[in-house]
């Protein structure tokens, strides 16, 4: 079971990864990051993609039908991830479930020429699931 700093690395061996960082989502601080930081600066990008999810995962109306919406402390957030694109890349913010809190997530920058949106999705979902945090 791969930690953080293998998980990202194993996340920037996708095709078109520019990027990659596990984010707390409650404090918006980056817990790790490798490769290049959209806007140069890990942790101004950490704490602008922390606000976005937040504001995701509060959502009653973006929750999964009767689940009542909202994210709540111990429970599995109400969004499976989030797609951004841009004209040149995609950002997938990828929610991992945890057994304590469920407050982080993973960020993947991926180029649009090079990127395989499909696959990054597939890949991230992996990773979020084996990730070890501690």
């Amino acid at each position: 079971m791969p930690g953080i700093d293998e998980s990202l690395l194993e996340a920037m061996r996708l095709p078109g990864a520019r990027g990659a960082s596990l984010v707390d989502w409650i404090s918006g601080l980056a817990l790790g990051a490798v490769g290049e930081a959209p806007g140069g600066d890990w942790e101004a990008t950490a704490a602008e993609t922390a606000e976005l999810g937040r504001h995701v995962t509060e959502s009653g109306s973006l929750a999964a039908a009767g689940t009542g919406g909202g994210a709540e402390p111990g429970k599995e957030p109400p969004v499976e991830d989030l797609i951004a694109t841009t004209g040149d890349a995609y950002h997938l913010l990828r929610f991992v479930s945890t057994p304590f809190d469920s407050t982080v997530f993973l960020h993947l920058w991926l180029d649009r020429g090079d990127g395989n949106l499909a696959l990054a999705r597939i890949r991230l979902a992996e990773l979020a699931d084996r990730l070890v945090l501690g």
